[in-house]
């Protein structure tokens, strides 16, 4: 394969990205609150975990088998992920504010804020959408 052909095929690969995150999904709400009391809280219910405030963000419900579905939740985990485009603050500083990212599978989800990982927690803020996808095409997400 020629540079060419593997520019297309990454191209190709990150279109159905592009159009996913650009899509209408289910609106949904995060916290209305300030990012103080924000902050204030995840640490007092997870004080030893990272936390990561984000806004303009997306829940990314993975469409998957019924199979596969059940070794998820063995795994002790939601076959959710949530990707944000506007990082607020990272506890840790492993992301700047304005910069985007996006988790890895979810463990737990409370109140459609506190949105917990393996390794974080991520604070839904304001505004935010609901879609469902492939698993391919959420860690396609770099």
């Amino acid at each position: 394969m020629n540079t060419a052909e593997i520019l297309r095929v990454s191209t190709d690969q990150n279109k159905g990205a592009d159009e996913l995150l650009a899509s209408p999904g289910e609106p949904r709400q995060g916290s209305m609150d300030s990012e103080e009391f924000l902050i204030g809280l995840v640490q007092a219910l997870y004080p030893r975990k990272p936390y990561c405030l984000v806004e303009d963000w997306t829940i990314f419900r993975a469409d998957v088998s019924e199979d596969d579905l059940a070794k998820i939740r063995a795994a002790g985990h939601l076959p959710l992920f949530v990707f944000a485009h506007k990082v607020m603050e990272d506890s840790r500083q492993r992301f700047q504010p304005g910069d985007w990212v996006r988790s890895s599978m979810c463990i737990s989800f409370e109140d459609g804020v506190m949105f917990e990982t393996k390794h974080t927690i991520y604070v839904l803020m304001g505004p935010g959408h609901e879609k469902k996808a492939d698993l391919k095409t959420i860690f396609s997400f770099f």
